[in-house]
């Protein structure tokens, strides 16, 4: 014969009620509908502008007439397409995108690491804010500024050339010459983005146990060694982040920037696939080839962030997804 203990409540209480699947869901929507209103504007934001739009790219496979039909006039199939693909001027272009893009990501996306650690070595607080607010400010310039800044110091009267004739050099035309152009813009690209990269990682490193320092200095390692084992694997998660997201934006170099420091002397090397878009479609009105190389250039990116994504949940077990 077996027994059955039922332990009471306390006197005043009872047991809450127990709600599982979809009433327990709507319940939380009940209680927190504040929450979830705020997330209202953003996704009407995302949907009139990023997914809405998405609908223009039927006339990458569509004739279009300026003042016809919003989805074009006939079928055209992948005509456009073979159009592109034929065209030694868009491989070209597609070159020099990824290089700029390459050199980009090979010099923008450590350069914020390694200030991060710099100045996460720096003891006196007044010099880390003062390279901090210094590091920070370009960040906040637009980028026609920072384009004007850069055509004025490289301009053939401008102070780079000023200075090098000091050291009797003749003056350089480092915005007529091609072979400059690559240098500029990831120059300019490091000076406006690397004191803002900085942020993510000097929150990141706030998160780590300083006991972990304290055991690798019982283990006798030095402040290199540190960093190496220590400081590195901590904000592991967050470069990992960043670099999946860097390689999604792979193919999307800067449109503005390209447009405002480029000219037609520097073609060969500075157009790329942005800026051939932008001529195609808005100068040349061809607006549904300009469509068929821009929907190539986001499945190359979707392609590149997917792969991006797995290799690193493979390898490292961090992924955005």
């Amino acid at each position: 014969m077996s027994t059955t203990i039922k332990t009471a409540s306390p006197p005043g209480t009872q047991d809450p009620p127990k709600t599982t699947g979809r009433p327990a869901r709507r319940s939380g929507r009940r209680r927190d509908w504040q929450l979830y209103s705020l997330a209202v504007l953003p996704l009407l934001f995302f949907l009139v502008f990023r997914y809405l739009p998405m609908i223009g790219n039927v006339i990458a496979f569509r004739r279009f007439e300026p003042g016809g039909s919003m989805f074009g006039e006939e079928w055209v199939g992948l005509r456009y397409v073979r159009m592109f693909l034929t065209d030694p001027t868009f491989w070209q272009v597609f070159r020099n995108t990824l290089w700029l893009g390459g050199l980009t990501l090979v010099f923008c996306f450590p350069i914020p690491i390694v200030l991060a650690l710099l100045l996460n070595e720096v003891r006196r607080r007044s010099l880390k804010r003062f390279v901090q607010s210094v590091s920070y400010l370009p960040h906040f310039l637009s980028i026609v500024i920072v384009a004007g800044l850069t055509l004025q110091m490289l301009a053939t009267d401008g102070p780079v050339n000023h200075a090098l004739g000091w050291f009797g050099h003749d003056p350089i035309r480092f915005i007529q010459e091609p072979e400059w152009f690559r240098t500029i813009y990831v120059g300019s690209e490091i000076w406006q983005t690397a004191g803002w990269g900085t942020i993510l990682y000097l929150a990141a490193l706030t998160t780590i146990d300083e006991d972990l320092y304290e055991a690798a200095r019982i283990d006798g390692a030095n402040r290199w060694q540190q960093i190496w084992h220590v400081t590195l694997p901590g904000i592991r998660p967050t470069m990992i982040t960043l670099l999946i997201l860097n390689v999604g934006t792979f193919m999307a170099v800067g449109f503005e920037k390209v447009l405002l420091l480029y000219n037609p002397l520097t073609y060969p090397t500075a157009d790329v696939i942005s800026t051939y878009v932008y001529r195609a479609g808005v100068e040349s009105n061809s607006f549904s080839y300009a469509a068929a190389i821009g929907l190539f250039e986001a499945i190359i990116g979707l392609v590149l962030i997917t792969s991006a994504n797995q290799l690193s949940r493979r390898t490292v077990g961090t992924s955005l997804w």
